[in-house]
């Protein structure tokens, strides 16, 4: 096959570093979100018959807490803007559990300063002025 030949290859949108970042780090909250909340309600069904409305429960929401960040990721990646809201909600929502994990003292001060991180990771990289020209245009 020549060069001249070859069938015309489209490249996807430019999608700049900062709005791969924030959607893979909003993508990997949710699946650790949904994920914690498939581990509560496999633990319901084998834990204790007392806890396991609340284990259920509980997974339940987490489960369904994580597909939305799960979402927005997705629609970042594909250049949609609705995903940007949910994505930073999503990442300004790790500093208050950063905050109160920091608070809890031994080794959650490393998990707390490590959330609190991925946080700000998030944040600043989805505010990125060259996210907001892809998503909404140069203004």
């Amino acid at each position: 096959m020549t060069a001249e030949s070859a069938p015309a290859t489209t490249t996807a949108p430019d999608r700049p570093v900062p709005l791969l970042v924030g959607a893979g780090i909003t993508a990997l909250e949710g699946a650790a979100m949904a994920g914690w909340g498939i581990y509560d309600l496999i633990s319901g069904f084998l834990g204790s018959e007392a806890a396991f409305g609340r284990a259920e429960m509980g997974g339940a929401v987490l489960v369904l807490m994580g597909l939305l960040p799960l979402l927005a990721g997705r629609a970042l990646l594909r250049g949609q803007k609705w995903g940007r809201s949910p994505a930073v909600l999503t990442n300004s929502i790790c500093l208050p559990v950063a905050y109160y994990m920091w608070q809890s003292g031994g080794g959650m001060v490393a998990v707390g300063a490590a959330v609190a991180v991925i946080g700000l990771a998030g944040i600043v990289a989805l505010l990125n002025p060259r996210v907001t020209a892809v998503l909404y245009g140069e203004q």
